[in-house]
């Protein structure tokens, strides 16, 4: 009888190391995963998230610059693309992200105070305040009215569809 004791105490011990093994391997699999998904940065002011890959697709949300995103799968220059923070998932256009990090800094304590949005955008592309300052002192004849009212300019997706249905385009690469 003893034999048998013995056997079923070292069964159990043998169960109990098997499940705490598998679950290590079972913490690792996310972790595993995670290190190898590729991720990328929201390189412009604002980009609108979508159902489908394409211009025409329904919004699910907007992200802005900087917002780090995961990278699913990519389809003729479209990028299937999650975003935890904020729990979006849908495609973005491959113009709007960078894969290089963009990370903010700052040396005032605090920047939403002394940078706008649009200011932190044009810096992240190179151009900020004193960069428009040397331009505007170069250039002091520009009219920069045109430029000023083409980026107040907002079409919705309705008018983009109408557009592309009285032309007759193909919304999957654009030709006729």
């Amino acid at each position: 009888m003893k034999s048998l004791e013995s056997r079923v105490r070292i069964f159990k011990f043998q169960t109990r190391l098997l499940c705490c093994i598998l679950f290590m391997i079972l913490l690792t699999v996310p972790i595993a995963w995670a290190a190898g998904q590729k991720t990328m940065s929201v390189q412009v002011k604002q980009v609108q998230v979508r159902e489908s890959p394409s211009f025409t697709g329904r919004i699910l949300g907007n992200l802005g610059y900087g917002d780090q995103v995961a990278v699913y799968e990519e389809k003729g220059g479209w990028i299937k693309v999650h975003m935890q923070g904020k729990g979006i998932n849908g495609w973005i256009h491959q113009t709007a992200l960078s894969s290089k990090k963009i990370k903010l800094s700052a040396g005032a304590e605090n920047v939403a105070k002394y940078a706008s949005s649009d200011e932190v955008a044009l810096a992240g592309k190179g151009f900020n305040k004193q960069v428009e300052g040397e331009f505007k002192a170069k250039n002091p004849n520009m009219d920069f009215t045109w430029v000023d009212k083409m980026e107040s300019i907002k079409i919705s997706s309705s008018e983009i569809l109408s557009f592309i249905q009285a032309g007759g385009l193909n919304t999957q690469g654009g030709e006729k």
